[in-house]
Order: C-alpha cells, then sequence, then structure tokens
C-alpha cells in the first residue's frame, strides 16, 4: 500500500473504502465533461465498480485530497494475462473544479512513482476518442499509440502506452 504524500497543501493517498461515493460522484462529474450528448447509460454500476476497485487486493486506487476533499483519483492493477511488469491505469479523473491547476500530473507523477517502486517498466491505458483534453494531458507527460493496439474501425477508445523506466 502506498504511504502518504504530501506535496504543499495536498495529499497523495489510497482511497479507503468508505470514500467510495466521492470518488464514483467525482467520476461522474469528469466523464459528463467530454460527453457531447450527455453520459452513456450502458447499466454500469459505478459505485459497485468503484467499490471493488478500491477493495481488490490486487490493484491500487490513489487520490489527491485538497483541503479534505477528494479532488483526483487513479486506479491501476496489472491487466489480465498481461506480464508483471505492465500496469493498466484504469481509470483517472480529475474534478473539473481542480483543472488547470496541477492536480493531474501530481496524482501522475506519484502512479509513476508507485508502478516504478513496483517493478513496471510499463503503463497502459485507453481513453475515448472524444476526450481530447484527456489525449493532450497524456501526450504532455509521454504517453504515445500503442503500436500493440491499434484503434478497430467503430472502436471509442485509443490505446496508450507509457515508458515507466524511461525505456
Amino acid at each position: 500500500m502506498i504511504s502518504d504524500r504530501v506535496r504543499g497543501a495536498r495529499v497523495i493517498r489510497t482511497v479507503l473504502p468508505a470514500e467510495t461515493e466521492a470518488v464514483a460522484a467525482l467520476h461522474a462529474r469528469a466523464r459528463a465533461t467530454y460527453y457531447p450528448d450527455g453520459v452513456p447509460e450502458d447499466g454500469t454500476d459505478w459505485l459497485a465498480a468503484w467499490h471493488g476497485a478500491i477493495t481488490r487486493p490486487d490493484g491500487q486506487v490513489l487520490c489527491l485530497v485538497e483541503q479534505g476533499r477528494i479532488v483526483a483519483v487513479a486506479s491501476f492493477r496489472t491487466p489480465p494475462d498481461a506480464s508483471a511488469e505492465t500496469v493498466k491505469l484504469y481509470q483517472f479523473h480529475v474534478d473539473p473544479d481542480a483543472w488547470r491547476r496541477g492536480v493531474g500530473t501530481a496524482l501522475h507523477t506519484a502512479c509513476a512513482e508507485q508502478w516504478q517502486a513496483d517493478g513496471r517498466r510499463v503503463a497502459v491505458l485507453d481513453v475515448h476518442v472524444d476526450n481530447r483534453r484527456a489525449q493532450a494531458f497524456y501526450a504532455r507527460l509521454g504517453w504515445v499509440a500503442d503500436p500493440g493496439h491499434p484503434p478497430a474501425e467503430g472502436d471509442h477508445h485509443l490505446f496508450l502506452r507509457y515508458a515507466v523506466t524511461g525505456e
């Protein structure tokens, strides 16, 4: 488990199960910004999904807290059928009220530090094609198109890769 990291008035730490509702609400606010026609209803119980991510023993969910409030969250673990050197960033969200203040960069830095400490060499993620803000954010941080997973016709996600150890 990650120890608390204090960066100025910010604390980056592991999310607690009791914070599941706050995390799910932040996720909903962030997702609403990149669906031009509204968030699609796909039947996912996001509260249950977040509770599962927070409590699963083989994954981690980190958050960035400012003034006692979670303003960013990241969920990651080894994806099924991948080597132990690979980590997948399943969810990464910053509250829209905290955009452009370095919150996402600080949380990403903490994730990368954790991945490196865990011996990860490569991180992967998928990002929604309509989420241009996230795509630009990841590009600034060194994420590139994953050559092993080109987008398929009609796919709604782009697949990105990040060299954790600077390879």
